[in-house]
């Protein structure tokens, strides 16, 4: 009789408390005009609605809800702008409310990695000064022009390697992606430090390449301490451990790397050559007078990683949804390939010079870029103040997220949004450079992402030369109706299965 008697107290406790939240919550939400959303369960809140695939969930959400999602993810107060129309109150009107970030616990690991990256560090002077560095002397267009040769090596490489893998193997399906993605990787090694960094004789640097991924591997996963920050002590799913394990050994890998590098810059001192943007960091950290002057060598290191993790994993994502949409589509590719015909010819390699006379593949990447942006919900904004934002009132501390996946289906501005039509965008002036809030796959306003220009190029420059340089078939047995397009959400969105597919040397393809 007891032991009923308690377990009876237990159930009427949780029951009462459970009633007691959820009657709490409602009156909260109706106190503030929160926006609306799907009703939350006790405690964990909307966690069991959003799915595997939470862009695509709050996407048909719109039509119930509208254009702002109001979700109580355990204890995390989050908005989900899910219209062109709120992404553009947002960051047009409400920038500056909300130019902080929302931070996981895994991107506080690593010391300091969330105060010095920029794209993570806190609304403020600190962060402008960074800002400006990147955007006024790393990726200025002349900066940019003056590394022409860089990318068109790392290029010729990642050619190259197709081409053997080609010639060895004929008839057999690569994986694309992961050429690009090494492609990417050499680009950040040579932009940054001079040196490529996918050499299979260099133990350290393919120790740092593994590193790397296992990093952006682990960050992809959720973690319930984000979402139950009582949990972080216990650290369920032990990925803080992983993480700090991963975090240590990038950290000393890069340390020496650019050890190394200062090392080389003193031996060639009176040597004439081109400035790398390790080379500019630390110029900036001597000759400023403002804020970079505090900079130490461990958030040189820190800075230095953001960069080799920022671009790589997007570029090969985006260059795989284009090869997918294209191979999907026969009708397109045969148009992008004729293009490419009709402007580079059969007697040369395709240049950035050329990209500018190319409106069809600006169109096939624009369709891509709108279907399967790289981030669905681009980095996680925080609301710095209470706010008014279309007659809500958003709490301080709110994570705010855009879904741009749902903004480039926007029936109220595309015509047959979920189709693949690079067409719609010939003779348009949209653009994906922050103006044109249908089309935001690289983010708006302050927090607009610092490496537009050159993740540009890349694109237009990887997927015409793949298409330039080679004929591509789907891998065996796959047909243009059987190809699986799931995506999966981690650090950037991939495909659930990767691209496989055939590549075929053409007749006027020299090897590089």
């Amino acid at each position: 009789m007891g032991d009923w008697s308690s377990s009876f107290v237990v159930c009427f406790s949780v029951f009462f408390s459970s009633a007691l939240f959820l009657l709490l919550s409602r009156w909260r939400s109706s106190y503030r005009k929160l926006p609306p959303g799907p009703p939350g369960w006790p405690i964990i809140g909307n966690l069991l609605d959003l799915g595997h695939a939470s862009h695509q969930t709050l996407t048909r959400l719109r039509d119930k809800y509208g254009d702002v999602i109001w979700l109580k993810l355990g204890a995390l107060n989050t908005m989900v702008n899910v219209s062109t129309k709120a992404a553009t109150e947002l960051f047009k009107n409400h920038d500056l409310a909300f130019a902080d970030r929302t931070l996981t616990v895994l991107m506080c690991v690593l010391q300091d990695f969330h105060k010095v990256s920029v794209a993570l560090a806190p609304y403020g002077s600190y962060w402008r000064i960074m800002r400006r560095l990147v955007s006024t002397d790393m990726l200025t267009v002349r900066r940019i022009n003056e590394t022409v040769s860089v990318r068109r090596k790392c290029l010729d490489n990642m050619l190259m390697w197709i081409e053997e893998e080609a010639r060895r193997k004929p008839g057999q399906a690569i994986h694309i992606a992961r050429f690009v993605f090494l492609l990417g990787f050499n680009l950040s090694g040579n932009l940054m430090l001079s040196r490529d960094l996918v050499d299979p004789q260099s133990k350290e640097v393919s120790e740092f390449f593994e590193a790397v991924n296992r990093a952006m591997e682990t960050l992809g996963y959720a973690n319930m301490a984000d979402y139950f920050p009582w949990l972080r002590w216990l650290d369920p799913q032990g990925l803080e451990k992983k993480m700090k394990k991963i975090q240590g050994q990038v950290i000393e890998i890069a340390s020496n790397l650019v050890r190394e590098r200062i090392k080389e810059k003193k031996w060639a001192a009176g040597e004439e050559r081109k400035k790398d943007f390790l080379d500019l960091l630390l110029e900036h950290r001597g000759n400023s007078k403002d804020e970079l002057d505090k900079l130490s060598d461990h958030e040189v290191t820190i800075f230095i990683l953001e960069f080799f993790t920022a671009g790589g994993e997007t570029t090969s994502s985006s260059i795989e949804w284009a090869m997918t949409e294209l191979l999907r589509h026969p009708e397109v590719l045969t148009k992008a390939k004729a293009e490419l015909a009709d402007v580079v010819g059969p007697n040369r390699k395709l240049e950035e010079a050329d990209i500018d006379s190319l409106p069809y593949l600006n169109a096939v990447v624009k369709e891509t870029l709108r279907l399967h942006p790289p981030l669905p919900f681009l980095v996680p904004r925080k609301a710095i103040e209470d706010t008014n934002f279309m007659g809500y009132n958003i709490p301080k501390n709110t994570q705010v997220l855009v879904n741009v996946w749902a903004t480039g289906r926007d029936p109220k501005m595309w015509d047959d949004p979920w189709s693949f039509k690079p067409e719609r965008f010939l003779g348009l002036k949209t653009d994906y450079k922050g103006q044109n809030f249908e089309l935001i796959p690289f983010g708006a306003g302050r927090r607009i992402c610092a490496g537009l220009p050159l993740a540009h190029r890349m694109l237009h420059l990887v997927l015409g030369s793949l298409l330039h340089h080679f004929d591509w078939e789907l891998e065996n047995g796959i047909t243009t109706e059987t190809v699986n397009m799931e995506d999966r959400l981690a650090v950037a969105m991939r495909k659930l299965q990767p691209l496989l597919a055939i590549p075929k040397i053409t007749a006027t393809t020299t090897s590089t």
